[in-house]
């Protein structure tokens, strides 16, 4: 659809059919020979269950997140490559402190299973399950029941998903910002990133997480 449109895609998974919401908007990317960009926003997605559902589109095997309590790892979340759609193809994933719950998960799991290189800065550090109980006075109670841990057993509680490498302070730092930058050929950012993505662009696909939950997919044309 043209930019600024809105469009309804819908996902089967064996028998489970998703509907995501999704925004376009692309940026010119032509004006100094930049490889074009297109951006898709996913507006809503399910939280944990998406981050690893995707998590198995990228990954050929291997543990994707651990759920963990005072006891040691209660459960595993897994993938035998079987719903694998990329899982060798080169990948690089831009992060930073709005990078939380689900899009944690993958960040986490792609790392640490050496599938993707890490930029930007680190995750918000949302590593806590908790449990809400409701009290006769109609007040409720959050506990901590569980926690999780990435495949290399890392606790990214308070502390986040630590990038391989750091990116240039200019960057935008929420959706809004980020949509600007590609638009906009005067922006502080513009330059640095189209150069990040011309360096980039023969050697990675490009996934950007941010803001509690996976919302940027980047797909540009020379890979």
């Amino acid at each position: 659809g043209p930019e600024g449109s809105s469009v309804e895609l819908t996902v089967q998974t064996r028998p489970e059919i998703k509907h995501l919401a999704l925004t376009l908007c692309e940026g010119p990317g032509s004006e100094k020979n930049y490889p074009k960009i297109s951006y898709i926003k996913l507006t809503s997605f399910n939280q944990k269950a998406s981050g690893i559902e995707t998590a198995k589109i990228w990954l050929e095997k291997g543990v994707i997140v651990y759920i963990c309590d005072n006891h040691g790892v209660r459960y595993l979340y897994d993938t035998d490559g079987s719903s694998a759609i990329a899982a060798s193809e080169p990948l690089a994933v831009l992060v930073n402190m709005g990078t939380a719950s689900a899009s944690e998960i993958l960040t986490g799991a792609l790392k640490d299973n050496k599938r993707a290189v890490l930029f930007g800065e680190p995750t918000y550090g949302k590593g806590k399950i908790q449990s809400v109980f409701q009290l006769s006075d109609g007040s409720g109670l959050a506990v901590t029941v569980a926690h999780y841990e990435t495949p290399a057993h890392n606790d990214s509680n308070k502390v986040g998903v630590i990038p391989d490498h750091p990116l240039p302070n200019s960057f935008p730092k929420d959706d809004d910002s980020f949509c600007g930058c590609l638009q906009d050929p005067a922006s502080a950012c513009y330059d640095e990133f189209y150069y990040l993505i011309y360096v980039l662009r023969n050697k990675y696909l490009i996934l950007v997480l941010n803001y509690m939950c996976l919302f940027l997919i980047l797909i540009f044309s020379g890979y």
